[in-house]
C-alpha cells in the first residue's frame, strides 16, 4: 500500500502556526490535503501533527490525523513515527504540509520509479530553474544528478558553477540548472533506516537533511517535473500563496 503522510508542525520558527494560516478562507493544511488527494496512485493519506488545534481542524475537513510528540524535530522523523507500526505500508510519500498547491500528478511522478524498479528505494523531484531569483535564492535548494538521474549533490548555492558565464542569467542560458522540490518517496525500510542515522557534517553545514542520505550511500532517484510549486516558509511566501490562490479563483470563474 502507498501511504501519503503530510507532516504539519505548528511551531514553525519563521511562521508560527503555519498549518492554520488562512489562504482564501481555508487553512493552508486543508489546501495541501485537498491538492494531494488528486493523486491517482496514493491509497491513503495521513496528516501528522504535533498540535491538537491543528489536528481538530484537520478532522473537521475529513482528514485522517495522527498526533505526534512535540519533541520530534523533522518532518521525516514525524513520518517515521506514524508509519513504523503500519504493517500495510510499503511505499511512503512525504508531502510537505507547507505546499498548498501541489499537483497530484507531481506525487504520482515521484512514486512511479519505485513501482517499476525494485532497486530504487528513494525518489524525489526537480524542476529546471527559469529565473535568476530562484537561482540566487538560498531558500531554494539546487540539485545536480548523473546520467541515470541519481542525485550527486544538493546545495543552497547555485550549482553547477558555470565557469564561463558572465552573469547569473548567462548561467541559465548556458546550462540547465535544477531546483529541488522537497517531495520524497521512500520504501518503508529505507525511511526507517534513514531516520535512525545521526545528522551528518554536510547536512548540518547546508541544513539539508537529504545530504544525510547521500553521505551514507543512499541512491536518490531524481524525477524531472514540468510542474512548479509554492512553498510557504515566511510571511512573504504566505502573501505570494494568497495572491496565487486569488488568481486561481479568477481563472476558474472565467471558465
Amino acid at each position: 500500500m502507498i501511504i501519503g503522510v503530510i507532516p504539519a508542525r505548528f511551531a514553525s520558527t519563521r511562521l508560527m502556526g503555519k498549518p492554520l494560516a488562512d489562504i482564501g478562507g481555508k487553512p493552508m493544511i486543508q489546501h495541501t490535503f485537498e491538492s494531494s488527494i488528486n493523486s491517482k496512485l496514493v491509497n491513503r493519506f495521513i496528516i501528522a501533527t504535533d498540535d491538537e488545534k491543528v489536528a481538530q481542524v484537520c478532522r473537521d475537513f475529513g482528514a485522517n490525523v495522527v498526533l505526534t510528540p512535540k519533541d520530534i524535530q523533522t518532518g521525516s522523523d514525524r513520518i517515521a513515527f506514524v508509519v513504523r507500526d503500519l504493517e500495510e505500508a510499503d511505499i511512503i510519500v512525504n508531502i510537505q504540509g507547507d505546499e498548498p498547491f501541489i499537483h497530484g500528478e507531481m506525487i504520482d511522478q515521484a512514486v512511479e520509479p519505485l513501482l517499476f524498479d525494485n532497486s530504487i528505494n528513494v525518489a524525489t523531484l526537480a524542476k529546471k530553474i527559469q529565473n535568476v531569483e530562484e537561482l540566487k535564492s538560498p531558500s531554494i535548494p539546487k540539485v545536480v544528478f548523473d546520467y541515470q538521474n541519481f542525485a550527486m549533490y544538493f546545495s543552497r548555492s547555485p550549482i553547477p558553477y558555470v565557469r564561463d558565464a558572465k552573469s547569473y542569467q548567462d548561467r541559465l542560458d548556458k546550462c540547465d540548472i535544477f531546483k529541488h522540490i522537497g517531495l520524497y518517496v521512500y520504501r518503508k525500510d529505507s525511511l526507517l533506516r534513514f531516520t535512525e542515522l545521526a545528522p551528518t557534517d554536510l547536512e548540518q553545514t547546508e541544513k539539508l537533511e537529504q545530504l544525510r542520505m547521500l553521505e551514507h550511500g543512499f541512491k536518490i532517484k531524481i524525477v524531472v517535473t514540468e510542474f512548479d510549486n509554492i512553498a510557504v516558509d515566511t510571511p512573504e511566501d504566505l502573501e505570494r500563496a494568497r495572491m496565487h490562490y486569488k488568481r486561481m479563483i479568477r481563472q476558474k470563474d472565467k471558465l
